[in-house]
């Protein structure tokens, strides 16, 4: 038996966010990153709307780009204080990252993380609050996933959250709010997004379901992410529904070793997560098709490239995906990116390592051991091609 879980409502378009202003409650909490959302009007919109349904709100702000322990438990807190019976995150990935995980324990103040962060494990919610996602990046797919990631800065550790409890009741993408997004980021979370889509296709947890969705994510962001890139806002309208169809098929195939690469290299090399997506997916490509080419040659034939055997077809993909990539002025390489090659190389084999161990390296469509990712964390950093 396969499960297939989203968001029980999603509304998508202009001005979607008028949905607010006909849901049913008494009040909600906002949560959001930066003060930008404040400054240029959104979260004063939102609680407009949610005014006009008699709903009361408050925000809580200052999410940091990896969320902390300590500002989940601060938000938590506040929610504790407020007691809101919507929590609506707001932002990119992490704002909505944080959101969940104040959900989690705003509902079971006794839970922890460590608890939390066993797959599948969580209690039931609901009892107290629903959750609306509201992205203003089009890249994670946050707003219709089961995922969260939360961080100790004190000890490193990373708390991943995997549980269809969390996947948010309503998505709203409002086109609006992407429409001023600046050009690195539209590269970077759209690259993240290409990743979703390729990697959910591959995935050894792939289904039907799963695969109409990816497959017609990977069409629309290579059709329309460059013109995005240059400024057309019906191309950045397509991305950001694409990548919302790529986050529905990754939340339920999950992933592969691209997002193992980057997870464990992000801060460590202090490397944006759809940058690092963008430079390894080429690489993992390589690799993986040497023993799997069946799916990344359907890829290549969706996409309507030349190709007569499967092999071709591999290579018609890989050459596809660069030259996005150098259309998005992403570098193509670890050492173009500018890391440093001394402190790399002395670190490699233990990123390797932890990279093997990662959650998303059990659904990759080819198996890896550590001296193959220290062999694929050589090929992207020199940016040689894997013949492995």
């Amino acid at each position: 038996m396969v499960r297939f879980t989203i968001p029980r409502e999603v509304y998508f378009g202009e001005n979607a966010l008028d949905k607010l202003a006909s849901i049913s409650g008494s009040k909600a909490m906002l949560v959001v990153g930066s003060e930008r959302l404040k400054k240029d009007g959104t979260t004063a919109r939102i609680q407009s709307l949610l005014k006009k349904a008699g709903i009361e709100s408050d925000i809580f702000s200052g999410i940091e780009a990896d969320p902390s322990i300590t500002t989940v438990m601060k938000g938590v807190a506040a929610m504790n204080s407020y007691n809101p019976d919507w929590i609506i995150g707001i932002g990119g990935g992490s704002p909505i990252d944080a959101a969940k995980a104040m959900w989690i324990f705003y509902e079971h103040p006794d839970f922890t993380f460590e608890e939390a962060a066993k797959p599948f494990n969580l209690p039931e919610l609901r009892r107290k609050a629903r959750f609306i996602a509201i992205p203003t990046t089009s890249g994670t797919g946050t707003e219709v996933t089961s995922f969260s990631v939360i961080t100790d800065y004190e000890t490193g550790m990373k708390y991943p959250i995997a549980d269809y409890n969390i996947t948010p009741d309503i998505a709203i993408l409002d086109t609006c709010l992407v429409a001023d997004m600046h050009r690195t980021l539209i590269a970077d979370t759209g690259m993240d997004a290409l990743t979703h889509a390729i990697e959910a296709y591959t995935s050894t947890m792939a289904n039907p379901i799963t695969d109409g969705l990816a497959i017609k994510a990977i069409q629309m962001i290579v059709r329309d992410l460059p013109a995005s890139y240059e400024g057309d806002v019906t191309a950045r309208n397509s991305v950001h529904l694409a990548q919302c169809m790529a986050g529905m098929a990754f939340s339920n195939a999950i992933l592969g070793v691209v997002h193992s690469m980057a997870h464990k290299t992000g801060r460590v090399l202090d490397i944006a997560h759809g940058r690092a997506n963008a430079i390894y997916l080429t690489y993992a490509t390589q690799y993986n098709a040497r023993t799997a080419p069946e799916k990344y040659a359907e890829i290549a034939r969706y996409l309507g490239l030349e190709g007569k055997t499967d092999a071709e077809l591999v290579t018609a993909l890989v050459d596809c995906i660069k030259k996005l990539r150098s259309d998005l002025n992403m570098p193509s390489s670890l050492k173009e990116h500018g890391t440093d090659e001394t402190f790399f190389m002395s670190h490699i084999k233990e990123i390797a390592k932890e990279a093997v161990g990662d959650p998303c390296t059990g659904t990759n469509p080819r198996p890896v051991s550590e001296e193959e990712m220290t062999g694929l964390f050589e090929a992207v950093y020199y940016g040689k091609d894997v013949t492995f």
